[in-house]
């Protein structure tokens, strides 16, 4: 779905390598934040923390619009990265 309405980028992925990526951030996430998040959550921060830094200021509003209708009504709590100096 992202492919498809997202502009096209040289440095887009949206293969498996990708997807691996996502799931091994939302693994990740579940060992560290699991008692505390639902899965919900957790999978929506790790489709977030995975792509949003890599696309362009004018996809990363249509990328929230896509996620926003695949996960109706979930709230992603405000990210805490920690002092990055």
């Amino acid at each position: 779905l992202s492919s498809e309405q997202l502009s096209s980028q040289d440095h887009y992925d949206f293969g498996m390598r990708a997807l691996k990526a996502i799931l091994t951030a939302a693994g990740q996430l579940k060992r560290k934040l699991g008692h505390v998040l639902a899965e919900d959550v957790l999978a929506l921060r790790a489709l977030s923390d995975v792509n949003v830094p890599k696309f362009t200021a004018n996809d990363i509003p249509l990328f929230m619009g896509i996620i926003s209708d695949l996960f109706p009504g979930v709230e992603l709590p405000p990210s805490d990265y920690g002092k990055l100096v």
